[in-house]
């Protein structure tokens, strides 16, 4: 039987024999996670180590894997988006706004313009709230507390505008098929423009706590790096993509929600290594402050939904008083107003990369197929061949920079 179909402890097993009686040397094989801190989650990687250096490892995935594909395809469409909400939930409103776009597109739904400028502030809210969460524990993951506990109570403050809008802060469920369940009261709109004036100089800080900070540097820079080529051929997207000097990003490659009418950089790296994909990812919370700014200066009048009463919530005091927004609100709930037969593809700009819907239906109140492109699940596989030849150390590091949000590995 072949090494290599071998179970990894097995299979390190035959290396650590091998070696002791070739040379002497003594190798041994550590579990890193499932249950640590350090992993961010629950996932797995059996390392070969040699001391302190990783030799060889290998990923495990599956520990919360929760079939969120077959059950949307038991879920009526409007049932679906509580499950997208806990894929990346620190950045869940992306999932919705995406989950409702490729909704829209397989209906050809027209969506009003102010509704599409209110989702890209809500998207650009989450890509900030996830990055605070990915550079900030990064920094824990060195050595440095402080950065983390100064800004997460702006992330705190991003969840209380998503509270005010949807009535809920991690798990968001927000929006409908063609816009939001309710215009924003002035109250959100007052607690975003107070978070557009305090976060700025906030951030500024946190960047000048470790951006030229030495021992951060140190433990970051030539650490964990992966070359263009060799992301692409993983499939990465997003900010690990973008740190190896590949400029793509989905908001502007392939514009939605009218992306194209903002500007805004793409910031890249050069080397792939831990410490470009810090400095990306700050710099994209900058280009996030820009496009809202751009967005809340710009904020075309109109309704904040589509008019779709076959796919839209009628209001509540119409389901209370006429017979027909009962009937409207009852199969919209039950799902039985059937999405016509098509296939359709949409793809957003997620905190970690593209977020991908694949969706075939077959003219029933359910999806025939549904699948959720996991931007995390891809770059994943690469982790374990980026840290092979690094210190153990340098491999919790290299994790905490690659953002691997467990909920989304497993999906």
């Amino acid at each position: 039987m072949s090494d290599l179909l071998l179970p990894p402890e097995k299979r390190y097993a035959n290396i650590i024999n091998q070696r002791r009686n070739e040379d002497g040397s003594e190798l041994s094989i550590l579990n890193l996670g499932p249950t640590h801190p350090a992993t961010h989650g629950i996932f797995q990687n059996i390392l070969l180590m040699d001391g302190e250096r990783i030799v060889d490892g290998e990923g495990t995935v599956g520990y919360i894997h929760r079939a969120f594909e077959k059950i949307a395809e038991n879920r009526p469409f409007y049932q679906i988006n509580v499950l997208t909400d806990r894929l990346n939930y620190c950045s869940s409103p992306i999932n919705n706004m995406g989950w409702w776009m490729t909704l829209e597109k397989a209906l050809g739904v027209e969506v009003p313009k102010r509704v599409q400028y209110m989702r890209v502030i809500v998207m650009e809210l989450a890509r900030i709230a996830d990055h605070i969460i990915c550079n900030s524990v990064l920094g824990v993951d060195t050595g440095a507390l402080t950065g983390f506990l100064y800004v997460f109570q702006y992330r705190e403050k991003i969840y209380e505008i998503y509270e005010e809008i949807c009535g809920a802060r991690l798990t968001t469920n927000m929006g409908r098929i063609g816009g939001f369940e309710r215009d924003w009261s002035p109250t959100a709109w007052a607690k975003l423009d107070k978070f557009m004036e305090e976060f700025p100089p906030i951030w500024e800080q946190f960047e000048n706590l470790l951006t030229r900070n030495r021992i951060f540097m140190d433990r970051t820079i030539n650490v964990g790096a992966i070359s263009a080529e060799k992301a692409i051929s993983y499939g990465f997207t997003g900010p690990n993509l973008r740190a190896a000097g590949i400029d793509y990003d989905v908001r502007a490659m392939q514009p939605y929600s009218s992306y194209e009418d903002f500007d805004f950089n793409i910031p890249v790296g050069k080397s792939g290594d831990t410490y470009d994909r810090f400095c990306v990812r700050n710099q994209e919370v900058w280009e996030s402050l820009s496009i809202i700014r751009q967005a809340l200066a710009k904020m075309p009048e109109g309704p904040y939904h589509a008019d779709v009463p076959d796919y839209y919530l009628p209001p509540k005091e119409d389901v209370y008083t006429t017979m027909e927004s009962l009937i409207y609100h009852f199969k919209i709930v039950m799902g039985e107003v059937p999405v016509p037969l098509t296939e359709v593809y949409h793809a957003v700009e997620g905190g970690n990369g593209e977020l991908g819907f694949y969706l075939i239906t077959d003219g029933s109140r359910t999806p025939y197929r549904l699948h959720f492109r996991r931007p995390c699940f891809i770059y994943y596989q690469a982790f374990n061949e980026m840290v092979k030849g690094q210190m153990l150390s340098d491999a919790i590091a290299t994790l905490s920079s690659l953002n691997v949000i467990a909920g989304e590995l497993d999906a």
